[in-house]
């Protein structure tokens, strides 16, 4: 709630984990305000972790005190990016769309940061069904605020949808992981190659990350020959 003393000693350690990956998801990471000392900690973190490409989300405004917001950190260059304000009795939740390559092998990534009760989740999951369901390679990650069971007893999501979940992984509390609410969701056209929590008290949420080598097609859909 407050800026902390050691917050830009702290970001560096965060930024020094981020830099081997090529995508990063964030939630309720700070646009600027007084909490985070006027500092874009999207941007910052693209700059400490050397990510070419980043993009911020405001989700909740709450003026000079606070800037909640989705973060995306990229090496990869995105061919389109779009924002989605997801639908619930309070405002404040959203998802990043961000689409590398043309065509339909390109490759779509979401960071989503879902509601807290259920009746909320519903809704934007059915939001979310509408956009993915006719996309063929597809990553889904962030805070779903939901476990791997209420995924699927959610029936269109888990049904309609040709994603499947990376194995469920132990996330939060943090210094005490019972639940897994955060995810990597992916279409059945990928297969991940290693998935783990990092151990890193940065939130009360650990980091969870995911190898993921891309079908040559998505991978020439991304890098097309010149």
């Amino acid at each position: 709630m407050l800026p902390n003393p050691q917050r830009l000693k702290r970001l560096a350690l965060v930024g020094s984990v981020l830099e081997q990956f090529d995508v990063v998801g964030l939630q309720e990471v700070d646009g600027g305000s007084f909490r985070s000392s006027r500092v874009n900690q999207v941007e910052y973190l693209a700059a400490q972790a050397k990510f070419p490409h980043y993009f911020q989300q405001l989700n909740r405004n709450l003026g000079h005190f606070a800037q909640h917001s989705n973060g995306l950190l990229s090496r990869l260059t995105p061919s389109h990016i779009e924002e989605h304000r997801l639908p619930g009795m309070l405002p404040g939740r959203g998802a990043i769309h961000v689409r590398y390559g043309e065509g339909p092998d390109a490759l779509h990534i979401f960071v989503a940061h879902l509601a807290l009760s259920h009746r909320g989740r519903v809704r934007q999951l059915n939001y979310l069904s509408d956009i993915i369901e006719p996309l063929r390679h597809v990553v889904m990650m962030g805070d779903l605020n939901c476990t791997p069971e209420q995924l699927h007893a959610h029936e269109r999501f888990s049904t309609s949808l040709p994603l499947h979940p990376v194995k469920p992984l132990l996330s939060y509390p943090s210094w005490q992981p019972r639940r897994a609410l955060d995810h990597i969701l992916l279409s059945q056209t990928l297969e991940a190659a290693d998935v783990r929590v990092l151990d890193h008290l940065f939130s009360d949420h650990l980091p969870i990350a995911v190898d993921l080598p891309l079908p040559a097609a998505c991978l020439a859909a991304i890098q097309p020959s010149v």
